[in-house]
C-alpha cells in the first residue's frame, strides 16, 4: 500500500515542478501498487516499479515534453523583451554568457556578434530573443 501513497506523492509534487519526471516515477510506483495488490512479492513489485518508471522516462516523457511544449501556441510563453529594446549590460556579456537589465527584469544575454564584448554599464540593444537569451547590439 506504501507504493500507492508514494504514487500519489509524486503526482502532486509533480504540480510544483512541472518537469514530468515525478510523473513518470508516479506511474512507476502505480505498477508495483497494481502488481502488489496482486500478491507478487516485494522484490517482483521493485522490478515493475523499474521497469515501468525507466519506460516512462526514456519514451513517454520525451513525447509529453513534445506535445506540451513545444509547437503549441498556447503553452508558449510571453516573453516581455522585444527586438528593439534598450537594455543595460550588468555582468560582462561575451560569446559564452552574460547578464542585461531590460526593463527591470535581468536576463541572460550575448552578444549579437560574437566577437564582441560588452561591460557593465554598456547600453546596448536587443537585436533577437533566441529562447531565454537576449543578443545584443552597441550602436
Amino acid at each position: 500500500m506504501w507504493w500507492l501513497l508514494l504514487a500519489a506523492v509524486a503526482v502532486i509534487a509533480e504540480l510544483f515542478t512541472g518537469t514530468f519526471v515525478l510523473l513518470m516515477l508516479g506511474a512507476g510506483f502505480l505498477a508495483a501498487s497494481l502488481v502488489g495488490l496482486a500478491g507478487a512479492p516485494g522484490w517482483i513489485q521493485g522490478i515493475a516499479f523499474i521497469v515501468v518508471s525507466t519506460l516512462s522516462l526514456a519514451v513517454v516523457r520525451p513525447w509529453m515534453k513534445h506535445r506540451f511544449f513545444r509547437g503549441d501556441p498556447s503553452t508558449e510563453a510571453e516573453f516581455s523583451v522585444t527586438e528593439g529594446q534598450d537594455a543595460l549590460v550588468v555582468e560582462r556579456v561575451d560569446a559564452d554568457n552574460g547578464l542585461v537589465k531590460i526593463g527591470g527584469e535581468l536576463w541572460r544575454a550575448r552578444p549579437y556578434d560574437a566577437t564582441k564584448t560588452y561591460v557593465p554599464g554598456d547600453r546596448v540593444r536587443v537585436v533577437k530573443v533566441d529562447g531565454a537569451t537576449a543578443l545584443v547590439w552597441r550602436d
